[in-house]
C-alpha cells in the first residue's frame, strides 16, 4: 500500500503532467503574460499579484474545476512498483475474462465483415460525401437497407459471460457461502450492505429535502424547491464543480440542470471544442466504416421505437458517428479493463507497425448503445455540447457498464450488489423467484446495462442521473433495481414463471425514483 504522502505526490504530479499539455495551460500562460502590463502588476511581488489577478479574474477557479475533474475521473495511483497493468484491473482472473470477451466480439465483428463482403473501413465516393454533408441534419429519414446486419451483442450474452466468471483462487471442491450459491454472480467481491450505502447516500435521507419528493413531512414541496432553485442559481454564479456535485444530490431543478451538468463535468464549449466537433464530423463525412451500420441498426431498433427519444433520432445519429472517430476517447483505456481493437492494413495482419486501433475510439457499439445519449438530447440541443457531454459522460460512467472488471462501479460488482441486497433484505421473493427459473438478475441486468435509459419515464431517469453525477457512482443503480423488486413483491411473490416475472416488471414508466431509492434505504429494517 502507498503511504497518503506518498499518494499525494504522485496524485498531484500525474494532474500536472496532464494539465500541462491542455488548452487550460495555455490560456493561463497567455492570462498571466496579458497581466504584466497591467499597472497593479509590481516587480517586487511579481509572483503572488499574478496569482491575485488569476484569482480575481476567475482563472484559479478554471483550474481548481480542472483539478477536480481529474480527480474524479482517475483512480488513485498505484504503488509504483505495480505493473501498468494494474491501474486497469488489479486482478487478473478479471482481466483474463476481459480479453477473452473482447476476442468474442471480435470474432463476431469479423464474421459478419467476411459474411457481408464489407470492408471495415473505406473512403466515401465524392458524391456521397455530398450526399451525406447535405442531409446531416436529417439522417433519421434515410432508410438504409439493414437487414444484414446484427448487433454485435446484447445484454443478455454478456450476462451468459459474467455468470460463467470464477476466482480461480476457489478451488472447486471448496465449500463456497450460503448467500453465492443463490445469486448469478459468484465471484467473492466486496460490495456495500445497508448500513454502509446510507451512509455514502445519507444526503437521500428521509429528513433532507429532495427533487422528486412530492410530499415531504419534513419540507413543504414547494418551499424546499424555492430555495433549492435559489442555492442552485448561486452555485451556478460561482462556477465551483464541486459545489455543484455537492449540490445535485437533492436533485436538479430542470432549468438548471443542463448547466449545472456542465459544470460538473467540466463541460465549457470553448470555440476549440466546437471546431474538434467539426472536425470530428469532417471524418464522418469522409470515410464510411462497418460500425456506422451497426450505430443506424441500434438507433433504428431502440430510440426510434421510443415514446420519449424518437424525435431525437437525427442528434444520435450525428453524436454517435462522430464518437466512433474520437480519439481522444482512447484515453479512457489507461484505467478501463478493457483495451481498444485493432485492426490491420490488408495484407498486413500482425504486424504491429501496419495497427490501428479500430473503430477509431476503441469502442464497439452493442445493443442499446445509443440510450446512452438519448436522454441527454433533452437537456442539449447544441450539437457540440451535447456530443461533449456525452463523451465525459461515457469516460466516467457508461464505459464501466459494458466491461468486466471488479471496479466497485462495474458492471459485476452492480450486480453483485443488486443480488446481496435482495438475498438480505427480501430473502422470501429471491428464493421463490429463483425457484421458479426467474432469477432476479434475469431481468434486472436490461436495466443496469442502460442505466435504466429507456425503462423509466425521462424526468425519473434523470433524477437517478442526478445522484449518479453527485456521488460520482454507479452504485445508485443496484439500489434502485432492488427497491424496484421490493415495490412489486407481493405481485412478484404469485408469479410462477421468468415470463409472469417479466411481466409484472415490463413497465417501469410510472415509478417515482426517489420514494422507491428513500424507502428502500431508510426504511428497510437492518
Amino acid at each position: 500500500m502507498l503511504d497518503p504522502d506518498s499518494g499525494l505526490s504522485l496524485t498531484i504530479a500525474r494532474i500536472v503532467q496532464r494539465l500541462k499539455g491542455s488548452s487550460l495551460h495555455s490560456q493561463l500562460e497567455r492570462q498571466a503574460r496579458v497581466s504584466l502590463h497591467k499597472p497593479e502588476i509590481k516587480l517586487e511581488s511579481l509572483k503572488e499579484d499574478i496569482k491575485d489577478f488569476l484569482r480575481t479574474s476567475g482563472w484559479e477557479k478554471k483550474l481548481q474545476n480542472a483539478v477536480y475533474s481529474e480527480l474524479n475521473v482517475f483512480p488513485s495511483p498505484c504503488h509504483p512498483a505495480a505493473p501498468p497493468e494494474h491501474m486497469k484491473e488489479p486482478l487478473a482472473y478479471m482481466r483474463k475474462a476481459q480479453g477473452n470477451w473482447e476476442k468474442r466480439i471480435l470474432k463476431s465483428l469479423n464474421s459478419m465483415c467476411t459474411e457481408l463482403g464489407i470492408p471495415l473501413a473505406q473512403k466515401r465516393p465524392v458524391n456521397e460525401q455530398k450526399e451525406l454533408l447535405n442531409k446531416w441534419n436529417e439522417m433519421g429519414t434515410d432508410e438504409p437497407d439493414l437487414s444484414l446486419f446484427r448487433p454485435v451483442y446484447a445484454p443478455k450474452d454478456f450476462l451468459e459471460v459474467l455468470m460463467n466468471l470464477r476466482n480461480p483462487n476457489y478451488e472447486n471442491g471448496e465449500q463456497l457461502s450460503f448467500r453465492n450459491h443463490l445469486g448469478l454472480i459468484q465471484v467473492p467481491l466486496k460490495v456495500k450492505d445497508i448500513p454502509e450505502l446510507k451512509e455514502e447516500f445519507s444526503e437521500l435521507g428521509l429528513n433532507i429535502g429532495q427533487l422528486g419528493i412530492d410530499d415531504s413531512a419534513q419540507v413543504p414541496p414547494e418551499f424546499f424547491e424555492n430555495e433549492h432553485v435559489h442555492v442552485g442559481q448561486k452555485v451556478l454564479a460561482e462556477q465551483d464543480s464541486a459545489a455543484a456535485q455537492q449540490y445535485v444530490r437533492q436533485g436538479c431543478p430542470t432549468a438548471l440542470r443542463a448547466d449545472l451538468w456542465a459544470l460538473i463535468l467540466n463541460i465549457s464549449n470553448q470555440p476549440e471544442d466546437i471546431l474538434y466537433y467539426e472536425q470530428l464530423k469532417s471524418n464522418v463525412i469522409q470515410h464510411d466504416l462497418l460500425v456506422d451500420s451497426l450505430i443506424y441498426k441500434d438507433v433504428k431498433l431502440t430510440a426510434s421505437n421510443d415514446d420519449y427519444y424518437f424525435v431525437f433520432e437525427d442528434y444520435l445519429y450525428q453524436v454517435l458517428l462522430c464518437f466512433s472517430r474520437d480519439t481522444s476517447v482512447l484515453e479512457h483505456f489507461t484505467y478501463s479493463s478493457a483495451t481498444p481493437p485493432k485492426s490491420y492494413i490488408r495484407g498486413k495482419l500482425g504486424m504491429e507497425e501496419y495497427a490501428v486501433f479500430y473503430p477509431p475510439n476503441g469502442v464497439i457499439p452493442f445493443h442499446g448503445f445509443s440510450m446512452y445519449v438519448a436522454p441527454l438530447c433533452f437537456l442539449y440541443h447544441e450539437p457540440s455540447r451535447l456530443y461533449q457531454i456525452f463523451r465525459e459522460m461515457y469516460v466516467r460512467f457508461f464505459f464501466r457498464l459494458h466491461s468486466i472488471s471488479s471496479h466497485a462501479s462495474g458492471i459485476v460488482s452492480l450486480c453483485l450488489l443488486f443480488e446481496t441486497l435482495l438475498q438480505t433484505h427480501l430473502p422470501q421473493l429471491f428464493y421463490h423467484l429463483r425457484e421458479i427459473g426467474a432469477q432476479p438478475l434475469r431481468i434486472s441486468f436490461k436495466w443496469l446495462v442502460r442505466a435504466f435509459s429507456g425503462y423509466l419515464a425521462t424526468d425519473q431517469l434523470l433524477l437517478l442521473w442526478d445522484r449518479i453525477l453527485g456521488y460520482n457512482s454507479l452504485e445508485i443503480l443496484a439500489v434502485l433495481a432492488a427497491a424496484v423488486f421490493a415495490f412489486r413483491a407481493v405481485n412478484l411473490m404469485e408469479v410462477t414463471s421468468l415470463a409472469a416475472a417479466e411481466a409484472v416488471l415490463a413497465d417501469l414508466s410510472t415509478l417515482k425514483v426517489m420514494p422507491l431509492l428513500q424507502i428502500f434505504l431508510f426504511a428497510t429494517v437492518t
